[in-house]
């Protein structure tokens, strides 16, 4: 740009203003020098008491719902910006409605630009109306804004790191829906729960989940394994469900960067049908499935509980699923199958059934526990399992919430 030589331009106008003897062009060079150096100083002033802010109308929101995309600026000085070139990350899975993005280098992402002017103690506030169009935990941000003087001879570019989280929920589909038995598809409830229970009597423990009584927690076993622990009594006999989610798609041997997007959203939108129906029903649900909380190294997994709270926590964790499994579901099911109640029904969801995993579900069900499976895909192999109850859903239930919300084109 101009201003990076703006000394050198100058300096060589005056001298070819004293070379040539013509005042005119000696006062076109002092002219410039004055401008570019008010230029240079009006540049370094830009970016001082300006403030960027960006919000979303909403945090947490279901497949498929809009929200708004707020985006403000204040410059809180008396020297004013002419121009102000704003550029913000935005997911690409998400549909802008208005506004003009680009490519963006980094992948699954886009660039939401545009060009302001803002005034002396001026604010502005401009809004971008999103329609979410898949499931998932998304950022907005982070952002780079241009600014300099009126001439354009200087610029200077600074960073916001603020980014903004937004969770997208699975709809919630009923079993009618998926194409599952809505009447008890997963065995009677028998004995919701004893009116009295006899503290003597304990069982055995298990990890404190939320809606646990106080009274229950064994605080032995609390201060020995460092994490609140709960009793649990012979005789109750509330009906447990637990639900295994596989997020692999495919049935190769090198699987992890793999990934069939129909399959997945449907086995998401499975799990979420089954716990939502079941929690209103009076079981206690939890869902495990073999992969980690987002930049954590923690597995997805709540423990069965009918808490207020535990289809937000569901809901939560099914937003996070990104079908990036770090374990085998043969492996998780035989991890954490021991260490719910023996009443608990084991529930896997998942579309590929391996050798292994129908080797463990038969275990568990020769060993006395119910056991159900739910295929997801027309295609999805069923091996032969006497006594277990298989259900499948077909790959279209999310593909037709995709073509009800006109959202086939963001795949």
């Amino acid at each position: 740009m101009l201003g990076k030589a703006w000394i050198l331009i100058s300096f060589f106008l005056f001298i070819m203003a004293v070379a040539l003897k013509q005042p005119a062009l000696l006062v076109v060079a002092l002219l410039f020098f004055l401008a570019s150096g008010l230029a240079r100083l009006w540049s370094a002033n830009a970016y001082k008491r300006l403030e960027y802010h960006l919000e979303t109308s909403e945090r947490r929101v279901f497949f498929g719902e809009q929200i708004k995309l707020e985006v403000s600026l204040s410059n809180g000085k008396s020297l004013p910006l002419p121009w102000v070139h704003l550029e913000i990350e935005i997911p690409a899975e998400v549909n802008l409605l208005k506004g003009q993005t680009q490519k963006c280098i980094k992948p699954g992402r886009e660039t939401l630009s545009g060009f302001f002017s803002l005034g002396w103690y001026h604010r502005m506030k401009r809004y971008y109306p999103v329609r979410c169009g898949r499931r998932g935990l998304y950022f907005f941000g982070p952002a780079r804004i241009n600014t300099g003087d009126p001439f354009g001879f200087f610029s200077n570019s600074a960073e916001y790191k603020e980014e903004v989280p937004l969770l997208v929920f699975p709809r919630i589909l009923s079993l009618q829906e998926l194409g599952i038995p809505s009447r008890q598809p997963f065995g009677d409830i028998r004995i919701r729960r004893h009116l009295f229970e006899d503290p003597i009597q304990m069982m055995t423990i298990r990890a404190y989940v939320p809606g646990d009584p106080m009274k229950r927690i064994h605080w032995k076993a609390t201060a020995r394994l460092q994490k609140l622990q709960s009793r649990v009594f012979d005789h109750t006999t509330s009906m447990d469900m637990a639900l295994f989610l596989d997020s692999r798609t495919v049935s190769y041997q090198y699987y992890w960067f793999t990934l069939i997007s129909d399959l997945l959203e449907t086995a998401v939108l499975t799990a979420t049908g089954i716990a939502d129906h079941s929690l209103r029903n009076g079981y206690r649900v939890g869902v495990y499935v073999n992969e980690y909380y987002w930049n954590t190294n923690r597995l997805l997994k709540l423990p069965p509980s009918d808490h207020q709270d535990q289809m937000k926590g569901i809901l939560e964790a099914m937003a996070q699923i990104r079908g990036l499994p770090v374990m085998t579901i043969d492996r998780l099911i035989s991890q954490e199958a021991r260490q719910i109640s023996w009443e608990t029904t084991l529930v896997l969801i998942t579309a590929v059934l391996t050798d292994e995993t129908a080797a463990v579900l038969e275990h568990f069900r020769k060993a006395g526990r119910r056991v159900a499976l739910v295929l997801i895909g027309e295609e999805s192999a069923a091996a032969h399992l006497e006594c277990i109850t298989i259900y499948r859903v077909s790959e279209e239930v999310y593909k037709k919430q995709e073509a009800e919300f006109g959202l086939e084109q963001i795949r």
